[in-house]
């Protein structure tokens, strides 16, 4: 016989409705679709339907005049037999997917152009990606960052913002990738500005509601510390539950707000590791992805070799840190880019494989892996696929699970029926 009543059980069911409620809506985890890598930037009215095949061009052309991929690789400090495989795997990913996502920066790579001439890039940028998507040329994610809604550049925002959005549904159905990026975000307010801008751009051009997410940029300590001392990016995913997809580091604007003088403004800087390090307890479990920021130091001219050590380095700090994703501003920083992340995943592939099939065959090894551990472990090798890092095959060779298998072991809840 139980020593808790009918009653007590209720009361406790009553007093915790109002957790289940809150861990069901505002913490639902992952919704299991790819995260790209990288997100590249370019000036708004640079793109072009080519775009993106142009720089998987110039990048190889660049590896090639500086010895070759498997030369890079080595250079990122890998041993002969991963730096060949890499570089065979990077060679195809920057022959058909240079670019996973596309930014068509109207704000700080475009500037003020004045209302005639961006009202009409954006009209032209939003028909260049409908002609590229249709056209299967435009990379599977693909946007615009708009100015920010501080006070002198929030009508240009929105109207830029507006005028995209429009002509693309005027066009047909908005592309399965599309992301909108809002940058310099100070407030929680200007966030709930936001949800209630692309909710109206949804209810006029009938489209589901939900389906304009946005990314919010932290390149301001207000939002990692508030005037009331509380951490306004904890707030923003229960403000507007589901509306935001990710988080992205600004790694120079952050930087500069706090005084750091430009030669020492990195990714690495301490400050930048104590904003990134808020922004993942704020998004842990909301399902909210995060980008890490760029580096301005491009490989060009001379210093080539030392620009990919560099980026490379910064590329496998930031996976190693649980950022799965970051900034890329030129062509030939995507041979580094692809070369550290493939690297990174096919390093740990044998380990993470093997885990896998111990948990999955319940053998006793050397690790007793829990199913969060177990989760992290097939995450990892999923987005080691996704990214075009290591095959199926290689997994099934490995670990001994499906693609099917593994995305179920990497997202959970996701194949199990809801409760509602």
């Amino acid at each position: 016989m139980g020593s808790f009543s009918s009653s007590d059980l209720a009361r406790i069911e009553s007093q915790l409705e109002a957790t289940d409620q809150l861990l069901d809506r505002n913490y639902p985890g992952d919704d299991g679709s790819r995260q790209p890598i990288h997100t590249v930037y370019v000036p708004a009215d640079r793109f072009t339907p080519s775009l993106a095949a142009e720089w998987g061009e110039q990048a190889l052309a660049t590896a090639e005049a500086h010895g070759g991929l498997e030369k890079l690789g080595q250079l990122l400090g890998q041993e002969p037999d991963l730096a060949a495989a890499v570089a065979s795997r990077v060679a195809a990913k920057l022959t058909s997917e240079p670019i996973e996502d596309l930014r068509l920066d109207f704000e700080d790579g475009y500037g003020d152009r004045g209302d005639e001439a961006e009202d009409a890039d954006a009209v032209a940028a939003a028909k260049a990606v409908a002609t590229a998507v249709a056209a299967g040329t435009a990379p599977p994610f693909i946007g615009i960052r708009f100015k920010c809604f501080e006070a002198p550049t929030r009508a240009r925002g929105l109207k830029t913002l507006d005028r995209f959005v429009s002509t693309l549904a005027e066009a047909g159905e908005l592309p399965a990738g599309l992301i909108l990026t809002l940058p310099k975000v100070t407030t929680v307010a200007q966030v709930q500005a936001m949800d209630f801008a692309v909710s109206r751009l949804e209810e006029v051009h009938g489209l589901p509601a939900g389906r304009l997410r946005f990314e919010v940029q932290v390149e301001t300590p207000q939002l990692i510390i508030g005037a009331d001392g509380t951490s306004p990016v904890a707030q923003l995913p229960h403000v507007v539950p589901g509306r935001i997809s990710a988080l992205h580091y600004g790694t120079y604007d952050y930087s500069a707000s706090l005084g750091i003088s430009a030669e020492y403004q990195s990714m690495e800087h301490p400050v930048a590791d104590f904003a990134k390090e808020v922004m993942q307890l704020a998004v842990a479990g909301t399902g909210i992805r995060l980008s890490d920021g760029s580096t301005n130091i491009i490989p060009v001219g001379d210093g080539v070799e030392d620009a990919w050590k560099l980026h490379g380095r910064l590329v496998r700090r930031s996976l190693e840190n649980g950022y799965y994703q970051g900034w890329d501003l030129h062509a030939a920083q995507l041979p580094s880019r692809f070369s550290a992340s493939y690297a990174f995943y096919r390093e740990g592939l044998p380990a993470a494989a093997l885990r896998l099939r111990n948990y999955v065959e319940r053998t006793e090894g050397g690790v007793m892996d829990e199913p969060a551990t177990a989760r992290a472990l097939a995450g990892f090798v999923l987005r080691g696929v996704q990214c075009g890092a290591v095959g199926t095959d290689e997994v099934k060779a490995l670990a001994g699970v499906e693609l099917s298998q593994l995305t179920a072991l990497a997202h959970p809840r996701l194949a199990q029926p809801t409760s509602h």
